[in-house]
């Protein structure tokens, strides 16, 4: 035999032993039993493996292989590109401004029904443009060049056709296509007709209905339900729940589904922009705070750590979650038995799974570089009373009975009637009041005190919501000395101004709201509602509005200064004053000989008053 021919049959016989080799490995890979991930139909379905753009099914980490890939842009600069050349009402994210005599019936109809200028949306183009006003640092963020797959939930009820449209669109537009696979609009119980088959018709015309699904609730089952509805329908990874009236900012979903495939136990939230209800100006809201609640149950902020403010493009750890907007892997939402499904309607579900989260070893934080804008209603809030009596309050006592272990009785004393509702459900007979279920979630996950998440994860709570309310510095009528009048509020929305009224101590017939508290965290609040005298600007006759309550002074902080009399606001260095003839409030530069800026409490303790002053500047 030639030493060519050896040569040629070595080389082939080299190859033969390779291919054989390579087929037993495929054989091995693809015959091996592997645990199946279950649905929440019920039946079986595998993730893909990571190589092919998918997670691997682990039952401790399914997420395991994407920490081994690198990092990439995931900026979509063209698209990036195009919109900043876009031009026409509310590109860019600018505001729409239209004479308020145009169409004013049909304006105030459309508020009416929507709680938004609907018609100032059927103005502005479905696929508009926003602006990008995320911290500098994250436009040069990379993040790992493999990731999860996403679907999105968007719950709706009646919302306002091109204020949806407008929602998916901007996800569409926005979102990587290589990871998002899905977008389930819910309609939950819906009456407008174009939600009905017009809009399974536009979806189908604009060829959207390869990733948009619509699936209908038999009837009205409440926001809480209907998202959980959604997320039954998800096949991908991670699943992402919105608000049907949003709009996504650049490059939001890697910052926000990252965090997920370096831990599938992570939940993440965007920060929450502000679309403007009147205007549908895009605009930020904060520059971010961590959430938490007070011993009311309202949704409260608490400020970032040190940490975080010298990180502003890092996401932080967030006790309690604001509620429509986050991302969570459908393996652990699962796990944790996704909402509670005996919450009704609305309320409290934040709580819900944000207890949940932590106390069964999860963690949650908020993602500063995805931001999401969200449309706050105004003016007139379009839903009905669902007729199922006092809903809101059912709710919370079904989250304090699971997860609050003793910390329930704080809530308790401030929202007594809590203690005589029945935890039960109206719609669905099976829960009737029964808290097996979720109890059973929290054995079996070996889940953690509500103790422990107060300690550890809301640690700095106590500081600016304690659960025991220190007593007041001062309570009662808050009257002028020059007018020998009362601030009264007058029962006003957030925002509003208010004035002087006669006293009710001096005219029983006076059914006014002039019953204010002076409080241990140096606002002014009013006794019945978590409301607090704000003042944002620093001008002569600067106005002071009604604000929900934040706790965190700023705007809020107020200092009674009793050898003056004088209402003092720090960060302004303005003091309280008024007009005594027109019976207007407002801040003016201080002068202690001015009687419009003195004024009385009713009950003061001056010796707190004393101390705080000293303690706080």
């Amino acid at each position: 035999m030639s030493s060519r021919c050896f040569k040629r049959c070595s080389r082939r016989t080299l190859q033969t032993f390779a291919l054989a080799f390579c087929f037993i490995g495929f054989y091995a890979i693809f015959s091996a039993p592997k645990p199946a991930t279950m649905h929440p139909k019920g039946h079986k379905g595998m993730m893909a493996g990571a190589f092919i753009g998918n997670i691997v099914d682990n039952d401790t980490d399914p997420f395991a292989l994407y920490k081994n890939f690198g990092r990439k842009d995931w900026h979509d600069y063209e698209s990036m590109k195009r919109d900043a050349l876009r031009q026409g009402l509310g590109e860019g994210g600018k505001p729409v401004v239209v004479a308020i005599s145009e169409f004013k019936k049909l304006r105030d109809d459309l508020y009416r029904i929507n709680g938004y200028d609907a018609y100032i949306s059927d103005l502005i183009a479905l696929n508009r443009s926003v602006k990008d006003i995320r911290h500098s640092g994250c436009k040069n963020m990379v993040y790992l060049e493999k990731l999860p797959t996403v679907g999105v939930v968007f719950p709706f009820y009646n919302e306002h056709n091109s204020t949806l449209l407008r929602s998916v669109y901007s996800v569409i537009n926005r979102s990587p296509k290589d990871i998002m696979r899905e977008i389930i609009l819910v309609d939950d119980g819906s009456t407008k007709a174009f939600l009905k088959e017009p809009l399974e018709e536009f979806l189908k015309k604009a060829g959207l209905n390869h990733i948009v699904k619509v699936i209908r609730t038999e009837k009205r089952e409440g926001l809480i339900r209907a998202r959980q509805r959604g997320a039954r329908h998800i096949t991908a990874d991670v699943i992402v729940f919105l608000d049907a009236h949003s709009e996504v900012n650049y490059n939001w979903l890697p910052p926000l589904v990252e965090p997920i495939a370096l831990d599938y136990k992570m939940v993440v939230c965007p920060f929450i922009d502000v679309i403007d209800c009147n205007t549908y100006e895009y605009r930020a809201q904060d520059e971010g705070g961590r959430g938490s609640f007070d011993w009311e149950f309202n949704y409260k902020r608490l400020p970032l750590t040190e940490d975080n403010k010298k990180n502003p493009t890092r996401p932080f750890h967030s006790p309690v979650m604001a509620g429509g907007y986050f991302a969570i892997s459908r393996k652990w939402f699962w796990e944790l038995g996704g909402y509670d499904e005996g919450l009704e309607i609305w309320g409290g579900e934040q709580y819900e799974l944000s207890f949940k989260v932590w106390q069964c070893h999860g963690t949650m934080v908020d993602a500063p570089c995805s931001r999401v804008g969200h449309i706050y209603r105004c003016k007139y809030i379009p839903f009905s009373n669902p007729g199922i009596g006092d809903f809101i309050s059912r709710n919370y006592r079904r989250v304090a009975e699971v997860w609050m272990d003793e910390y329930a009785k704080f809530l308790y004393k401030r929202r007594p009637p809590l203690l005589t509702v029945d935890f039960g459900m109206i719609f669905v007979v099976k829960y009737n009041g029964d808290l097996s279920e979720q109890k059973a979630i929290r054995r079996r996950l070996k889940c953690k005190s509500f103790d422990w998440f107060m300690k550890k994860i809301a640690f700095d709570q106590e500081k600016f919501y304690p659960a025991i309310e220190p007593e007041d510095s001062a309570e009662g009528e808050l009257r002028n000395v020059a007018a020998n009048k009362c601030v009264d509020t007058d029962f006003k929305n957030a925002e509003k101004k208010f004035g002087l009224r006669k006293c009710v101590s001096d005219d029983p017939t006076n059914h006014g709201e002039q019953n204010l508290r002076l409080t241990f965290w140096h606002d002014v609040r009013l006794q019945t509602r978590t409301m607090c005298f704000d003042v944002s600007v620093s001008v002569n006759k600067a106005p002071i509005v009604l604000f929900s309550c934040h706790g965190m002074q700023g705007n809020q902080h107020f200092k009674y200064l009793p050898d003056k009399q004088q209402m003092y606001h720090p960060i302004s260095d303005l003091c309280m004053d008024c007009d005594v003839e027109q019976g207007e409030i407002f801040m003016n530069p201080c002068d202690s000989e001015r009687r419009s800026q003195k004024w009385t409490w009713t009950k003061i303790n001056l010796q707190l008053i004393q101390q705080r002053n000293k303690k706080i500047k």
